[in-house]
């Protein structure tokens, strides 16, 4: 492998990792707070990929200047958590929380299909693509490679960002302490005077805005079509698996892991490419069950 071929590997690994943190840690986050596994969280994906295509061709259709992407990125991602993400929560999941889990799986099975369908309904079967966040970042050199800023720059900030924001409100704010509090007793947390459903209601509309971002993030970098939340969210449990379930710094390490993994493989072994996370994962798990970063835990009777 020469240099060349090796820094696009790197590269396309670097910006492929920040692309799935930006889901998984939503994922991470609903079940290291709820412990809810929410399958519906590749369609949340899915429409925020839609929504960012469809609001920036909108207001390039009115004459505003491509970079206004980046915004409607941000508008995308609200949209989501709030419009979607609070009902879900607020009129399904809160009636499950004390029931098998394989009903939450279920349910939340059930509202992914939903979705699926909502998308082809509003947004129909053909491919959309909306470029203009990548092209008006324009291109770098690095090493003698010709690469997006975007990618290479914008995708693993944002990432980066998440990562350290998340860390900083769960550990030095009031609003995370009461959602780090509800996380480890939820009865001890209401007989404090915490209101858990509050917690759990803003809990389930942030991770659903991740997941919507991180639709957005993608939508400049691959066709929307519909099915690709389905793809999305099945990598995301391998990465949140891989990690240990509610590790927010073990996301980040193993999406990097698999994202590279993945790239590096398209270019030296193009056939085991869809495979390879899923190889990572399962050597991992036969390892450690419990994932890197995970820990044994007493189940509570």
């Amino acid at each position: 492998m020469n240099l060349t071929i090796f820094l696009l590997a790197l590269f396309d690994g670097i910006a492929y990792a920040a692309l799935v943190f930006s889901v998984a840690v939503g994922l991470t986050l609903i079940f290291g707070v709820m412990r809810i596994l929410n399958v519906a969280h590749g369609s949340l994906y899915a429409v925020g990929a839609y929504l960012t295509v469809s609001l920036t061709g909108y207001i390039l259709a009115l004459g505003f200047a491509p970079v206004l992407a980046f915004p409607m990125m941000i508008v995308s991602a609200v949209l989501v958590g709030v419009l979607i993400g609070g009902p879900i929560e607020w009129l399904l999941l809160r009636r499950i929380y004390n029931k098998p889990e394989v009903l939450q799986l279920l349910v939340t099975f059930a509202v992914f299909m939903i979705l699926e369908d909502v998308q082809r309904l509003v947004w129909g079967t053909q491919p959309y693509f909306q470029a203009s966040a990548l092209q008006a970042m324009g291109m770098i050199r690095v090493f003698g490679v010709n690469y997006t800023v975007y990618q290479l720059i914008i995708l693993p900030l944002v990432a980066l960002v998440l990562l350290v924001g998340l860390r900083f409100f769960l550990r030095h704010t009031i609003l995370g302490k009461l959602i780090l509090a509800t996380t480890e007793d939820r009865e001890a947390a209401q007989s404090i005077g915490i209101d858990a459903d509050k917690v759990f209601l803003l809990t389930f509309i942030v991770g659903a805005a991740l997941a919507g971002l991180g639709g957005a993030l993608a939508s400049p970098t691959t066709s929307i079509l519909p099915g690709m939340g389905a793809d999305m969210i099945v990598l995301s449990f391998a990465v949140v698996a891989t990690a240990g379930l509610g590790q927010i710094e073990g996301a980040a390490f193993t999406a990097l892991l698999i994202g590279l993994g993945r790239s590096f493989a398209v270019y030296v072994w193009p056939e085991t490419a869809v495979l390879v996370p899923y190889l990572i994962m399962l050597i991992v798990l036969l390892v450690r069950p419990e994932g890197l970063f995970g820990s044994p835990t007493a189940r509570k009777i």
